[in-house]
């Protein structure tokens, strides 16, 4: 049986939660909060939606995952897939990387895309989903209190106050405003070489499905290109430029023609799109204030070179969408919150270091590292061992959370590190569940795992104990999950639904063991099904500590673990407006 759809866990009626900024990361939030129930208000200070270049184009696996399940599907129709990352030295190439699943997804690694062309689909969502988007409204200050969130903005007709009760702040960069209302520092620093990027429309046979990523070329010596290719037969090509590069006099002298000749030879283009950009590496020191969420560039840059940016926003947004829901439906504490900054803030330091380290190697800051540079290119036209070593940006991956609260560690399923270049660390605790295809028993199409362990917490239990009943097995393990919390929660029986065997071969699950996993795909806990209070501490855990109360209690939900109680939630069916804390059975 398919998984409940998803239901208002609060009060349409209540005070919405304030989406400030209406770019891709502020769209995916109000979308997930939304499909879970939630209203939700957006606002944005721009007149409209400016469609401008291709901007952030590179969109992962895991990205066009929390797309697709919103209803984005056209994302990765659209987007041009590809798989294979290249890297040159001069006019040689080094080496490349493909980048496989383990789960075998039906959803390609990457799509480019225009940021732009993604903000339209998202846009069309939104109008689906009635979400409202305030244009014209400039955000000028932020308070909160106990009771929530008041946000000012600036609007042709004067200034209006805006009351939610929690606020996500996705206004960018340039979103200094709440940094300031919050008391968030904004530290870090930025890069002095510049770096010059065209979108050309032109035919470039073999170069459709591939990112081509140049140390050294001739045609831009001392420095790098980066080649990407988009729909439509448009390529993205970015060069490293000196700090005082002009634009306008490249242009009108006739050298940008000759840069991109210098890469295409004779083949006609048109250039679609072109700017200048200086990069930087800056992270808040805080992405959590009382009830005030900062996600995105809002939160932290890092250069484009991996992808890390949008992909990394993405990931904010739906960490935080599926924890204000959860709170708000009283469903988990207030605390939880906590661990959005404690788990982003992480993957934000992350993904700053991972860039800092490739931005040292393609613009050194020394005479030092450009020796490095050098020898390590060098050696690596000869030793593949030293390909390691070689840093042309490693590709967004989501982050592992197996150090969060929210995560039970597993002595048998230890984390192994961060993985070579390319490669996904196996699953385990903290780790994202690899996507595969499954058939869910009486549905006659197939589906994605991941778009089902959305839709609340997910028991997946592989082959059961020897000489024990399935069935019994399967209504115990769910049972001490339905009594631990009043969250939805669904368990699913791996040789029901794994039809093509390609997510028990990435598991690999024990007899008796089960996977329990957050909405947001990550592996909260592998623990043995009849291991009752093992499962009920990580499914408390899981929630940041929320407990279903002791029968015939009328105190609320009980204090686990020193995180406090919430008041009003009780065993009994919730009230109007809230979801139902029934869940589906499991497959037989």
């Amino acid at each position: 049986m398919r998984p409940p759809a998803p239901r208002s866990p609060s009060d349409p009626a209540a005070d919405p939660v304030l989406v400030l900024g209406a770019g891709p990361v502020g769209q995916t939030a109000a979308l997930l909060l939304a499909r879970r129930g939630v209203p939700v208000l957006v606002v944005d200070g721009r007149p409209a939606r400016d469609a401008v270049g291709s901007k952030a184009i590179c969109q992962q696996r895991d990205v066009l995952d929390v797309w697709d399940w919103l209803g984005g599907g056209t994302i990765v129709r659209e987007g041009l897939t590809w798989d294979t990352a290249r890297t040159f030295y001069r006019d040689q190439e080094l080496f490349s990387v493909r980048l496989p699943d383990p789960g075998a997804s039906p959803l390609p690694p990457f799509v480019n895309i225009s940021q732009s062309r993604t903000e339209q689909v998202l846009d069309e969502l939104l109008d689906g989903a009635g979400v409202q988007v305030l244009w014209n409204h400039r955000v000028s200050g932020l308070t909160q209190d106990d009771e929530g969130v008041t946000v000012t903005c600036d609007t042709p007709e004067g200034p209006v106050d805006l009351h939610g009760t929690h606020a996500v702040s996705c206004l960018g960069a340039h979103g200094g405003v709440v940094r300031e209302a919050v008391g968030a520092s904004f530290e870090g620093t930025s890069f002095d070489d510049r770096f010059l990027i065209c979108d050309i429309r032109a035919q470039l046979p073999g170069w459709e499905r591939e990112r081509r990523f140049y140390f050294d070329p001739e045609w831009n010596p001392g420095r790098q290109v980066l080649i990407h290719p988009c729909p439509d037969s448009v390529f993205r090509i970015d060069w490293q430029v000196p700090p005082d590069f002009d634009l306008d006099t490249e242009r009108s002298s006739g050298r940008l023609d000759a840069r991109i000749r210098q890469i295409i030879g004779d083949t006609p283009y048109e250039i679609v799109w072109h700017s200048v950009y200086r990069f930087h590496t800056r992270t808040t020191d805080r992405m959590r204030v009382g009830r005030v969420l900062l996600a995105g560039d809002n939160a932290h840059l890092v250069a484009p070179f991996g992808a890390r940016g949008l992909n990394s926003g993405v990931q904010d947004a739906e960490n935080a969408a599926w924890k204000l829901a959860y709170v708000r439906a009283g469903w988990a504490p207030p605390e939880l919150l906590a661990t959005y900054e404690t788990e982003r803030h992480a993957a934000a330091l992350e993904n700053a270091d991972v860039t800092s380290a490739t931005m040292r190697f393609l613009v050194p800051h020394d005479e030092a590292e450009r020796e490095r540079r050098v020898s390590v290119l060098d050696r690596a036209l000869t030793d593949e061992a030293v390909h390691a070593q070689v840093d042309s940006g490693r590709l967004a991956e989501p982050f592992w959370y197996t150090d969060s609260v929210l995560t039970t560690p597993c002595a048998e399923r230890p984390f192994g590190g961060r993985p070579p270049r390319g490669r996904a660390p196996a699953p385990c605790p903290g780790v994202m569940l690899p996507d595969a295809p499954v058939t869910l028993p009486g549905e006659p199409a197939p589906t994605r795992i991941r778009a089902l362990l959305r839709e609340g917490l997910t028991l997946l239990v592989g082959a059961v104990p020897p000489d024990t009943d399935r069935a019994a097995f399967l209504d115990r393990v769910l049972g001490t999950a339905q009594d631990t919390t009043p969250a939805p929660v669904t368990a699913l029986y791996l040789h029901d639904i794994d039809t093509t065997g390609a997510l028990d071969a990435a598991l690999a699950p024990e007899p008796g063991q089960v996977w329990l996993v957050r909405p947001d795909a990550h592996v909260a806990a592998v623990v043995a099904g009849t291991d009752t209070a093992a499962l009920r501490a990580a499914v408390r855990a899981a929630l940041g500590g929320a407990v279903r109360p002791a029968a015939g209690s009328t105190d609320g939900v009980e204090e686990a673990d020193g995180v406090e109680a919430v008041d009003g939630v009780e065993g009994a069916p919730p009230g109007p407006g809230t979801a139902p804390a029934t869940h589906s059975p499991s497959p037989r």
